[in-house]
C-alpha cells in the first residue's frame, strides 16, 4: 500500500508516518531525509544533489522524482508513505507518472484536517528532546518536572526557531496557496480520505487506521 499523508505544517504527519512504519513495516519517504542521505551517498544522483545544495539552489522536482524512483526500486513489499511530497499539482502529476512507469499505484491520500487556531497553539507549545527526538508539548505532554526526557534521560530541550506564531502563519499561507489544491486533485481521483487531525496521537492513529482499512 502506497499512501500520502497530507496536511498543513504541524498537523502531525511525521508522527503518524513513524507509527505506520513501526506498525506495518512501511517505508517513510521524507524529501528532506532523502536529500540528506543522497548528498552523503557518493552516488551519481547524490553528487548532483550535493552540487545543487552547495550552490544554494533549490532542488528540482526532477531530482526528487529521481530519488523516489531509486527508493521504489528497493520496495520491501509493505509500501511507501510519501511525507512532504508532493507539495504542488505539478509534483502530483510527476508522482502519478512515476508510479505508473514502475507499475505501482497510489492507494490512499489521508488528509489530516486541523483547525488553524488550534494548530498555532499546538505548534508554539512544541519542543523536542535533543537526545532522542521525542516530541513534547507544553499543554498536552509537558517536559518532565525532573528536567529529564522520559524516553532517554537527556536534559537537552530543543525548540524550532520557526515554531512561533508569525512564522507558522506564513508557513500555513504557503500551504494553502501551493499544497491545498491537492485536496481537490486527489478527491477527483477518488483516493482522498479526510480525517480529523486534532486529538491525542492514539486517537488520530485510530482514525488513520480506519481510513486505510475501512
Amino acid at each position: 500500500m502506497n499512501i500520502i499523508l497530507l496536511g498543513p505544517p504541524g498537523a502531525g504527519k511525521g508522527t503518524q508516518a513513524q507509527i505506520l512504519v513501526e506498525a506495518r513495516g512501511m517505508t517513510q519517504l521524507s524529501t528532506g531525509d532523502m536529500l540528506r542521505e543522497a548528498k552523503d551517498s557518493g552516488t551519481e544522483m547524490g553528487q548532483i544533489v550535493a552540487d545543487v545544495m552547495a550552490r544554494g539552489d533549490l532542488v528540482t522536482d526532477d531530482i526528487v522524482i529521481g530519488l523516489i524512483r531509486e527508493k521504489l526500486a528497493s520496495d520491501s513489499g509493505a509500501g511507501f508513505i510519501f511525507d512532504g511530497f508532493p507539495r504542488t499539482l505539478a509534483q502530483a502529476d510527476a508522482l502519478a507518472d512515476l508510479l505508473s512507469d514502475v507499475g505501482q499505484t497510489l492507494d490512499a491520500v489521508i488528509e489530516m484536517r486541523v483547525d488553524d487556531e488550534a494548530l498555532v497553539k499546538r505548534i508554539t507549545a512544541r519542543s523536542t528532546c535533543g537526545g532522542c527526538g521525542a516530541v513534547y508539548n507544553d499543554i498536552t505532554k509537558p517536559w518532565p518536572e525532573d528536567g529529564k526526557c522520559a524516553n532517554c534521560g537527556s536534559t537537552e530541550v530543543k525548540r524550532r526557531s520557526d515554531d512561533n506564531e508569525d512564522s507558522l502563519k506564513q508557513r500555513l499561507m504557503e500551504y494553502y496557496k501551493k499544497t491545498s489544491p491537492l485536496i481537490g486533485y486527489y478527491h477527483a481521483k477518488g483516493t482522498l480520505k479526510s480525517i480529523d487531525g486534532l486529538g491525542e496521537i492514539d486517537e488520530v492513529k485510530a482514525r488513520i487506521t480506519g481510513a486505510l482499512d475501512g
